[in-house]
């Protein structure tokens, strides 16, 4: 849809970053402008205080958020698809389907440069991360949220969107895959992690640095994320992996557990290189004879896991006994990947192929 003309809003950071880029008031939107589809999902960016309960709650559609940005309509022609509006805590395989169904459908009309999804912080790294896997399109895809809900006066929503359409139709965002815009930062999906609860900075990507900038004058790139692969998704449900958390003292009862389940797979959090205690590696050799694939990956937020240690319960003997090695995925990365290769295989040895690219 076409976005009107609206009057300038009392934003002075957007003016500052904006001055002699995109004129607000009074200005048409030009008609030759790329088109932009954005998908709304909900999450903290979509929420006001509710006055009854004294707390945020989902409140604006993807118009509403269209709306609320003085000078989006010089950027981009923006089409708007409200698939649902849910906390993030809320998401799940079945959201995830949906919302990489309609971005495809998006992504193969011919004049929309790019899709924007808007949705909550909470496990926007794991549905980005889902989509970058499934979908084989270079048109850029860019998944928005904001750490400040639209009630609060520092409502970090409005910046985060309007730069995101800005990646959304540069062609210099072509074939870089999946990415994060928050705070004017361009995260790639593989990478990037939610490291703080409330910053506005939260999404990092850890030792390998930004993608690039939204800066006043245009969008900066100064990588290409290369560790990128595409797995065709079927039809049905995606098999069920679960996660199990190592710390000080645990036994082999959640890995039992998730195998009792249904889980085909298990993603293991574990310690440091990838190194779990003997009761452990007792229930991990168990899984595996009963055909589960065990991944392995690590608490520590950089660096791979690799099979080094020679302990029971070391790396090296985990390796020994059929387990596949995360390489730098975090856990819940690791899920997804795990989740999608097993729609295909549970051979432990092309599933490791999969998680060295």
């Amino acid at each position: 849809m076409k976005i009107a003309a609206r009057p300038c809003f009392s934003l002075p950071w957007l003016f500052v970053a904006l001055s002699g880029l995109l004129p607000c008031c009074g200005v048409a939107a030009d008609s030759d402008l790329p088109v932009c589809h954005m998908i709304a999902t909900g999450g903290t960016i979509a929420m006001k205080i509710d006055p009854a309960k004294g707390a945020p709650v989902p409140a604006l559609s993807g118009e509403d958020l269209v709306a609320s940005v003085p000078g989006l309509n010089n950027v981009a022609l923006v089409r708007i698809e409200s698939l649902f509006n849910i906390s993030s805590d809320y998401m799940d395989p079945e959201h995830w389907v949906a919302i990489q169904k309609a971005a495809i459908k998006a992504l193969s009309t011919e004049d929309v440069a790019g899709v924007m999804i808007s949705h909550g912080t909470d496990t926007l790294e794991e549905t980005a991360y889902f989509l970058d896997l499934t979908i084989a399109s270079d048109k850029p895809i860019v998944l928005v949220g904001a750490q400040r809900n639209a009630s609060e006066p520092d409502f970090d929503g409005p910046r985060n969107l309007i730069n995101a359409t800005r990646i959304c139709v540069s062609p210099q965002a072509r074939g870089k895959g999946v990415m994060i815009a928050l705070n004017n930062q361009i995260n790639a999906a593989r990478e990037a992690t939610k490291t703080n609860t409330s910053d506005v900075e939260t999404f990092k990507s850890g030792e390998f640095g930004f993608l690039g900038v939204v800066d006043p004058d245009r969008v900066v790139f100064h990588r290409t994320p290369e560790r990128r692969q595409y797995i065709a998704l079927k039809d049905g449900p995606v098999p069920r992996v679960d996660i199990v958390a190592i710390y000080a003292g645990v036994d082999g009862t959640q890995v039992r557990a998730a195998g009792a389940a249904g889980a085909k797979g298990i993603v293991i959090q574990a310690l440091g290189l990838g190194n779990v205690n003997i009761p452990v590696y007792e229930a991990i050799k168990e899984a595996i004879k009963r055909g589960v694939v065990v991944v392995i990956s690590t608490r520590v937020p950089n660096g791979r896991v690799l099979p080094v240690y020679g302990t029971m319960g070391g790396g090296q003997t985990l390796k020994e006994a059929g387990a596949v090695f995360a390489d730098n995925l975090s856990p819940q990365k690791a899920r997804i990947l795990l989740m999608l290769a097993l729609q295909n295989t549970s051979n432990a040895v092309e599933i490791q192929r999969l998680f060295d690219r």
